[in-house]
């Protein structure tokens, strides 16, 4: 079966590609069980091999991007954080008319905390603290935020002309007087004067496991690079919620300029992605509404 297309310019991409490369350049998993993986996330087919392994292709050019990055930097990155991350095996190329470089990792064991898990105080402070642990790190050499990374870490206000067009494309679903409003104070939130940090750059709760009723696993770092680490904020109001999100703030030491553009970064990937999304992936639209919902009830309207 061919994975489910969100672009117009994807790649068919099903277990008989998968099971071709397998043969070409790595012919001793050739023979393993291998199953798609059913996933939200929007820029690789994934694929579990075996028991132990799982593979991620690319969906179209722009997501080819991270591959050689991920393969570069988690390994240097994995003995500094106090969870396990997306541990790279080998990397394949180009082949079988398949036309990008993709890559074999370890599978990691546990489930995506489901969204009633956004009220745990324990999993908001293990994520804070990776969170800290991973802006600890030393960023020499690391990318800047680019197409590599979907240019997330970059100055909030880069993505206003986007998330404007996005409130226009939107007016009959929501309040668009109140949705500008609350993305102009974000927007007006003093920018960062600290040297950028690491970030991960897509934290959500697809991108958690969890196991044991605790945080044990943070994957996909397709949007990983060293830039404002604001933009890491936004799974507070993708999945954290009341006393559990203000705990995830008090854990990160958040300051108000911070959190404000945390905020702005939240509402303006649900606004960009409701419209693009809204039929080809509806988890994805669901939860965008949802943070469009948080965010206004953080500034006392509705959505």
């Amino acid at each position: 079966m061919t994975t489910p297309k969100m672009h117009a310019d994807e790649l068919d991409i099903d277990a008989a590609l998968v099971r071709r490369l397998l043969a070409a350049q790595f012919p001793s998993w050739s023979a393993l069980a291998l199953e798609p993986v059913t996933s939200a996330g929007t820029d690789n087919a994934i694929f579990r091999l075996g028991t132990d392994m799982v593979v991620r292709l690319p969906r179209r050019s722009n997501a080819a991007r991270t591959t050689e990055k991920e393969l570069q930097w988690l390994p240097a990155l994995a003995p500094h954080l106090p969870l396990a991350i997306s541990a790279p095996i080998a990397k394949g190329g180009a082949g079988e008319d398949y036309p990008f470089p993709w890559s074999v990792f370890r599978w990691l064991e546990g489930d995506n905390p489901p969204l009633e898990r956004g009220s745990d105080h324990a999993m908001a402070h293990d994520l804070a603290q990776f969170i800290r642990a991973l802006r600890k790190i030393e960023t020499t050499g690391g990318p800047r935020p680019g197409a590599h990374n979907f240019w997330r870490g970059v100055d909030l206000s880069a993505w206003d002309r986007h998330t404007r067009a996005a409130i226009e494309k939107l007016q009959t679903e929501l309040d668009a007087a109140a949705v500008t409003e609350a993305w102009d104070a974000d927007l007006a939130a003093p920018t960062s004067r600290n040297a950028p940090v690491w970030i991960h750059g897509d934290l959500s709760a697809g991108n958690l496991l969890e196991r044991d009723g605790r945080l044990a696993a943070v994957i996909d770092f397709g949007g990983l690079g060293v830039g404002d680490p604001a933009c890491d904020l936004i799974v507070a109001w993708s999945f954290f919620t009341g006393e559990a999100r203000a705990a995830f703030r008090e854990a990160l030491v958040a300051d108000d300029a911070t959190w404000a553009r945390g905020r702005g970064w939240a509402l303006s990937t649900a606004l960009v992605a409701l419209p693009h999304y809204r039929d080809s992936n509806p988890p994805l639209a669901d939860a965008s509404r949802r943070i469009i919902d948080a965010v206004l009830t953080d500034f006392g309207r509705a959505a």
